[in-house]
């Protein structure tokens, strides 16, 4: 009982923190204006206006553009995140009880935002096309995903390779929702906001170390701001551009659809799944990072 009961909090401590995030200003990326955006010195109008329509890939859009767009987003996002970290340091251990859950708050919403540009750019669809401040189901899952592919988790590269696998077969323009919230991806969803829950504790443990002494924790924030938040991104991107998705002359092999799902016979997700069974009655344990 309390295994299980530590389990929920981690992923509630998760949530509360994503969805946080998400309300915070300039979070929300407006796929459209982001893709134009970026794609404007390295594509014609006519290829812009079918990546924005459309996505990316069925535009054509090769993949050695998408690289350099999407290793521009990422080294924006890293300074920007970096000296916004650093900043955060600077008045020191009396200023901590104000700084650290805004820093941490701040670097979350980061994530976010170079997540979605990601995303956009390897033709994944709108994640916040709703109106209001709400985070659907659908969306709060498969950004769950996208941060436990960030922090190295094999369950969370088979998922969201699976969600990828049956947007790509179904030529979909929106989130499989059923799968990211009843189906068979929602109780990885769940295991993954657990360890992420755990991994946050010890972060924020680490971050209010380093902005213990001012000016000197300033720089220690930023340095390790930098060098945690760029290999994430970093690996979500390669995660995200060799999946289907981002290439419509592939196609996902050995599948079915049952009732409206597609049913994959991948080692990777079989394992995966196999290991979610006893999920709900461990703690999460902590996965190493793959690069």
């Amino acid at each position: 009982m309390k295994q299980r009961k530590d389990v929920e909090n981690s992923e509630s401590r998760f949530f509360s923190v994503l969805l946080a995030a998400a309300k915070l200003p300039g979070v929300r990326i407006d796929r459209g204006v982001y893709l134009r955006s970026a794609l404007a010195r390295h594509c014609s109008e006519e290829d812009i206006r079918r990546a924005t329509e459309e996505t990316p890939a069925a535009a054509g859009i090769t993949v050695e553009v998408l690289d350099k767009v999407a290793n521009d987003s990422i080294r924006y996002e890293t300074a920007k995140v970096s000296a916004l970290s650093a900043a955060a340091g600077i008045p020191g251990i009396l200023a901590l009880p104000a700084t650290v859950p805004a820093d941490t708050a701040q670097y979350f919403g980061h994530m976010l935002r170079i997540a979605q540009k990601l995303a956009y750019l390897y033709s994944w669809p709108d994640l916040f096309s709703g109106d209001g401040d709400d985070v659907d189901d659908a969306t709060k899952a498969v950004l769950t995903l996208f941060f436990g592919v960030m922090f190295g988790t094999q369950s969370a590269n088979a998922a969201v390779g699976k969600v990828a696998g049956m947007m790509a077969e179904q030529v979909a323009k929106q989130l499989p929702r059923k799968a990211l919230t009843h189906g068979v991806v929602y109780p990885m969803v769940k295991r993954v906001a657990g360890y992420l829950g755990v991994r946050m504790t010890t972060q924020s443990f680490a971050t209010t170390v380093s902005k213990a002494i001012p000016l000197v924790g300033a720089a220690v924030s930023g340095t390790l701001t930098f060098a945690t938040y760029l290999p994430m991104a970093k690996r979500l991107k390669k995660h995200l551009a060799g999946l289907p998705l981002a290439d419509p002359s592939q196609r996902v092999a050995d599948e079915e659809v049952v009732d409206g799902e597609v049913i994959e016979d991948h080692e990777s997700f079989d394992a995966a799944r196999a290991e979610q069974l006893g999920a709900e009655h461990v703690v999460v344990k902590v996965e190493g990072p793959q690069s």
